[in-house]
């Protein structure tokens, strides 16, 4: 009696997250890799979940040698949307709470964010600006905290911040790009899931940054 070959197992699907994740990235095979981490970047100030530097890693990867000029436009776009997230949050505030407690689920930073501007919210800003903490949350809540975060003060946090988080990403591609491209051609994947991740994990240590 003839047996018929077993089925193959049907191929899964990658995971939401991760097919976002893949599409940001595919941008840096295309012409139009520049112009989608402006665009990324701007988003991610006050909405996108995913973080500029995924695609700004893979930009550097394959010009290091621009690595700076993308870097310096990142930067740019990065604090023109944290603009926007203030006007968000200052002018449409039901709009920025529905972002950051329903769409992102961010409601639970959304007190301590408010204690942290009582207390110094220029610095408050620039770690968040720098580090994974995520800043979209700040931004928006900055605009709604208007009376104690001038848009002046998120201006001059968000750009200290931004410029050196995004230019230390650019001088380690452009000082040291062939090993760090070697070591990233095999590990991109999960470097840029672990950006995520450490986004996500930024709010748990929100209360030992301050």
């Amino acid at each position: 009696m003839s047996t018929s070959a077993p089925d193959a197992a049907p191929a899964q699907r990658p995971n939401p997250l991760k097919r976002l994740y893949q599409w940001v990235l595919h941008w840096a095979d295309t012409p139009y890799g520049l112009p989608a981490l402006f665009t990324l970047s701007f988003v991610e100030s006050s909405f996108f979940p995913i973080p500029p530097d995924v695609l700004l890693i893979a930009l550097c990867m394959g010009a290091p040698k621009k690595s700076f000029k993308f870097a310096g436009w990142c930067a740019l776009a990065s604090v023109l949307g944290g603009i926007g997230g203030y006007y968000i949050g200052y002018l449409a505030e039901p709009l920025g709470r529905w972002i950051i407690f329903d769409l992102l689920h961010y409601g639970a930073a959304w007190d301590k964010v408010a204690e942290l501007y009582g207390h110094n919210a220029f610095l408050a800003i620039l770690a968040a600006a720098f580090t994974p903490i995520p800043y979209k949350v700040f931004t928006i809540a900055a605009g709604v905290f208007h009376e104690q975060v001038p848009l002046l003060t998120l201006i001059g946090a968000s750009a200290l911040g931004r410029t050196g988080r995004f230019m230390l990403v650019a001088g380690t591609f452009f000082f040291f790009g062939p090993p760090v491209k070697r070591l990233l051609d095999k590990y991109l994947e999960w470097a840029a899931l672990g950006l995520f991740g450490l986004g996500v994990a930024g709010f748990l240590a929100i209360k030992y940054l301050f």
